[in-house]
């Protein structure tokens, strides 16, 4: 390397910058949030599954233990949902903190809702809620100068001992 930088490579965001799973202007992909719920809860990555929402792992995820709450009904925005919709997010998010508390030890969390392509939203179409756990310290020099995140264990692992959890 010629400036002598090392450098942290994690062509798995690039598949997602330029497409993957995101139904894009002209691009044919289905929504991926309508799809999740048909496949099994280990092949989908789903955590647990209510009457209204799921909870998913992301499979870009800001952080280890990264979760998503979708509802089961293809809308877009909060006031396109029934108060019975909202409240089970609102459920889902707490147990799904409670569970990320018991699991990962997290000692806070970003929680929210990106709602228009504008907002920095991947899939606009179909409304979700993050649930990002955090830790002390957990924002180092990676995603800072690296513009990466370094996930300690498989998105599959984390599923299942958070499905466990969830029981």
């Amino acid at each position: 390397m010629p400036d002598r930088w090392q450098r942290i490579w994690a062509p798995h965001r690039m598949a997602y910058l330029t497409g993957e799973n995101r139904p894009l202007d002209g691009n044919e992909v289905k929504c991926p949030f309508c799809e999740v719920p048909k496949m099994s809860d280990e092949a989908a990555l789903i955590v647990a599954r209510g009457n209204e929402v799921y909870a998913v792992m992301n499979l870009y995820p800001y952080n280890a233990g990264h979760m998503l709450i979708c509802a089961n009904r293809h809308v877009a925005d909060l006031t396109e949902l029934t108060i019975s919709e909202r409240n089970e997010i609102t459920e889902f998010s707490a147990k799904a903190m409670a569970v990320l508390r018991k699991v990962s030890k997290c000692a806070g969390f970003n929680l929210g809702m990106n709602q228009g392509a504008i907002s920095g939203a991947g899939v606009a179409e179909h409304i979700h809620q993050h649930v990002v756990p955090r830790w002390s310290g957990d924002a180092n020099f990676m995603p800072i100068i690296g513009q990466t995140k370094v996930l300690p264990e498989l998105l599959a692992t984390t599923r299942a001992e958070l499905a466990k959890a969830w029981e």
